[in-house]
C-alpha cells in the first residue's frame, strides 16, 4: 500500500473536480437520518462525547475532514501516507480546527475509544487488494464502533476497473503542474494498476518529474453486502453513487450506509 509519496504534494491541485461538498452534504444527511453522531463537539457526558465522534478512514489531505468538522463534528482522521498527513496538518494549522490525526493502516486501526460513525469514500477501500484485508479492516471498523454507529462509504466497482477506466490514459497540461495517468487491468486477478508521471514547475523554466505506481481492485455489490452481515453490519442503503439511483450493471461507484447492530 505503499502510495502518495510525492504525489501528496500535488494531489490537492490534480483533484480539484473530486466533488468533496456534494459529499459531505450527503455523508451529514445520512448521519442525521440514520446515525447517533451531532454536530455537538464538547459533550460532557462522556458516552455522548464518543457517539459524536466521526473518524474519516484513509482521509488523505483532510479536505473532507475540514468539512465535516466546519459542519460541528468532533473529528478524527487516519491515513497511511504520513505525506498525506503532512497536507492535512498544514489545513488544521490554518484553520485552527481540533481534528485529530493518526497515522495508520486501515487494516490495523487502532483507536483510543469508540467512535459513532466511520466514513471512507473516495476509492479508499479499494487500495485492499486482498478480500481478506478487507474483512479484517471492516472487522476493526465494527470493534471501534458504539453499538448503533454508521459505517458510511464508497467502493468502485469492477465495471469501472474493466470496461471504463483499465486501458485508458489520461493526460492533462496545467500551467504549473502536469500529469499523464496510464491504466491497466489485470483481468485474471481483478486488480487495475494504474502509473502516475507527474511534471511540478519549480523554477523558471524547470520542472521536477516523479511517478508512482498504484494498485486497486473493484468490489461488487452482492459481495459487500455479505461482508456487512458476516462482520456485524446492517445494510441500510446501497445507492449508484453518481447517480444516486439504485445500483445496476454498469454502476461505477457504489456509496453503502451500514450501521453496527451487535
Amino acid at each position: 500500500m505503499e502510495a502518495y509519496t510525492d504525489f501528496a504534494d500535488v494531489y490537492d491541485e490534480l483533484m480539484d473536480d473530486t466533488p468533496y461538498t456534494e459529499w459531505c452534504n450527503r455523508l451529514v444527511k445520512d448521519m442525521e437520518t440514520y446515525g447517533i453522531s451531532r454536530p455537538d463537539r464538547g459533550a460532557e457526558d462522556p458516552i455522548e462525547s464518543e457517539k459524536n465522534l466521526v473518524l474519516d478512514l484513509a482521509c488523505g489531505t483532510g479536505t473532507l475532514t475540514e468539512m465535516l468538522y466546519e459542519r460541528g463534528y468532533d473529528m478524527i482522521g487516519a491515513d497511511f501516507s504520513g505525506e498525506m498527513l503532512m497536507k492535512a496538518m498544514e489545513k488544521k494549522e490554518r484553520t485552527g480546527s481540533e481534528i485529530l490525526y493518526l497515522q495508520q493502516d486501515m487494516r490495523e486501526l487502532d483507536l483510543y475509544c469508540t467512535v459513532g460513525t466511520v466514513i471512507s469514500v473516495c476509492d479508499s477501500l479499494n487500495y485492499l487488494l486482498e478480500k481478506e484485508d478487507l474483512e479484517q479492516t471492516f472487522s476493526l471498523v465494527h470493534k471501534f464502533l458504539h453499538p448503533g454507529g454508521l459505517f458510511l462509504f464508497d467502493v468502485n466497482t469492477d465495471y469501472k476497473y474493466r470496461e471504463v477506466i483499465g486501458d485508458a490514459t489520461i493526460a492533462e497540461n496545467r500551467e504549473d503542474c502536469s500529469f499523464i495517468w496510464e491504466n491497466s487491468y489485470d483481468a485474471a486477478n481483478g486488480i487495475n494498476e494504474y502509473d502516475v508521471t507527474v511534471f511540478v514547475q519549480e523554477e523558471g523554466d524547470s520542472f521536477r518529474r516523479f511517478q508512482e505506481t498504484h494498485y486497486q481492485k473493484g468490489y461488487e455489490e452482492e459481495y459487500l453486502r455479505d461482508l456487512l452481515k458476516r462482520t456485524g453490519f446492517e445494510l441500510l442503503r446501497c445507492i449508484d453513487a453518481d447517480s444516486e439511483d439504485a445500483p445496476g450493471p454498469e454502476t461505477e461507484r457504489l456509496y453503502m450506509v451500514a450501521r453496527c447492530t451487535k
